[in-house]
Order: C-alpha cells, then structure tokens, then sequence
C-alpha cells in the first residue's frame, strides 16, 4: 500500500513549476510542494520519501514537475538537482546594447550589469537558472567568445590582411552586418580584405552608421554629414579598419575573416534576389549597379 502511496500518480493535473528556496528542509520544501497542488500532503511525503527516498539531500532550485508526477519522481528530481534551465538567444550580429536588453529583461536574473563592449559575445544560446546573476550570464557569454576567437585564430589561413585577434574580430563584425547569406561571408571577407591589402577605404555602410545608432536599426537612410563624419568607425572617411567591432559577430563570421575567399574582388552590390553581385573591377562594379538601379526603378522604389 505504501509503495503504491509512493510510486502512484500524483495530483497535479498540468506541469507546475516550484521554486525551492535555498536552505530549504525536506519539510518546507514539501510545504511548498503541497501548496502548489505537485503533492497530497506534505506529512505523508516527508514520511515516505526517509522510507523509500535513500536519504540523499534534496537541492534549492527551480524545478518543473510534469502532470501527476509520483512523490518517487518528485523527490528524484529535487535530490539530483535537475532544475529548470530558462534561456537567452543571442542571435548572430546582435549588438551590445541589445543583449543588454535582453539580460535585463530575462525572467529571473537577479542584480545589474553594464552595457558589454561591442564584439565581447559570442552568439549563442545560453541556459541559466532562476536567481542567477546577470553578470554570470554574461561572464559565459564574454568567456564563450575569448575561447572561440583564440581557437579560430590558431587555425587561421596565411596571407591575411590581418594580423592580430582583435582585427579579426572587427573584420568579422562588419561582414556580419554585410550579409545573412551564409554563402557569402568568405566572399564579402575576401572584398574587405582586398581593399585593406590595397590600401582602400573599406566603404562599408555599417561602419557609418554604427556611431549613430550604436548598433540599433537606423530607419532611414545614411544622410551626407554621416558619411563625412570623422570618428574612428566611419570607413568612407578613412583607411583601415574602424576603431571596434560594429556588432557581436558569430562563428560564421569569425570564421570567414580568417579564411577568405580566393577572390580578387573588390566591390559588391546587391543583385536584387537578397544577394550580392562581386566584381573585380569598378567597370565591373559600375555595370552590377546600373543594373541594380534598374531593377529598383521597374520595382518602383526609385525615380
């Protein structure tokens, strides 16, 4: 009869979710279990679980039991700890001040942070545990990007227009804001880095508009003052590289900075179709965006 008592389904009629406090007894975390429908009575579990439950200790945590989970399951699951794990998507070229947002909105988290610097983040998805502080969530995600960087500049590919981690990781930032397409990254990396080789102004639109926006969108077209600005970021304005990242880069990204592209190409222009044309010379280029404009006139999205 016990043992039936014991391994027989329980009451809750849905999965519930139980936060047992750290510190807790077996008692008040039966308690609390009682309370949230999960068990019958606190008394016959506390009973039955130093009969049938082994004595391990049960651990503090957030935990979700599923629909008539046994009293035997409920205790297995507080003794070995498997709490719920809540997660925050950081999607590839999301900037700093965005994942900021998202830490500060997550469900749980606990204290404050500051905004990261741009490109410390690997994008990812990462599980953290109710209570837990926003600055060890974002310590992973800064200690996931360290590690991966330092592994892909060990296999990095030679002859690069780049000679140090850090550049890799700014080259890797502005190719990510340059296309979605995974298909392109090594091309767009192998434009950027021939124009660095040539001694070219880079020309990338991201890197104009990052100063302005700090990586949220900027709704409206890139005005004249903005492409004169000097301000260490802007390429039309200079040579090299900007002065950081422009958005947290992921791995693809990273990836392709440090094995572009065989390509002599140094331009590219949108091919109408959410891709981009390549060309290796400005005749080449020049004939890519008359066509372009073409296709933007009979769209009807330009005079």
């Amino acid at each position: 009869m016990l043992l039936q008592l014991w391994a027989g389904p329980g009451p809750a009629k849905a999965n519930t979710t139980v936060v047992i406090a750290e510190g807790s007894s077996l008692t008040s975390a039966a308690n609390e279990l009682e309370k949230n429908g999960v068990i019958r009575s606190a008394r016959f579990f506390t009973i039955l679980s130093r009969v049938f439950g082994g004595g391990a200790p049960i651990k503090a945590g957030e935990y979700r039991f599923l629909a008539h989970s046994s009293q035997s399951d409920v205790l297995a699951l507080l003794q070995g700890g498997k709490t719920l794990q809540r997660q925050i998507m950081v999607p590839e070229g999301m900037p700093s001040v965005m994942v900021y947002d998202l830490l500060m909105k997550a469900p749980g988290l606990t204290g404050e942070v500051q905004v990261p610097p741009e490109g410390t983040i690997l994008p990812d998805t990462y599980a953290y545990n109710r209570g837990e502080t926003r600055q060890a969530v974002l310590d992973r995600m800064q200690k996931a990007m360290v590690n991966y960087l330092a592994k892909a500049w060990q296999s990095r590919k030679p002859g690069l227009a780049i000679d140090n981690p850090r550049d890799a990781l700014i080259l890797a930032s502005i190719i990510e804001k340059e296309t979605g397409i995974a298909t392109e990254r090594r091309m767009v990396a192998a434009v950027y880095s021939n124009r660095l080789k040539r001694n070219m102004k880079l020309e990338a639109d991201p890197t104009t508009i990052y100063p302005v926006t700090h990586g949220r969108p900027l709704g409206r077209r890139i005005l004249q003052s903005e492409l004169h600005a000097q301000n260490g970021y802007n390429t039309y304005a200079m040579l090299g590289l900007p002065q950081g990242p422009i958005t947290n880069p992921g791995r693809a990204s990273i990836d392709a900075a440090l094995d572009p592209a065989p390509s002599n190409a140094i331009f590219f222009v949108a091919d109408g179709s959410g891709g981009s044309v390549f060309a290796d010379t400005y005749e080449q280029h020049d004939a890519n965006v008359q066509k372009w404009r073409a296709l933007r006139r009979a769209r009807g999205e330009i005079p």
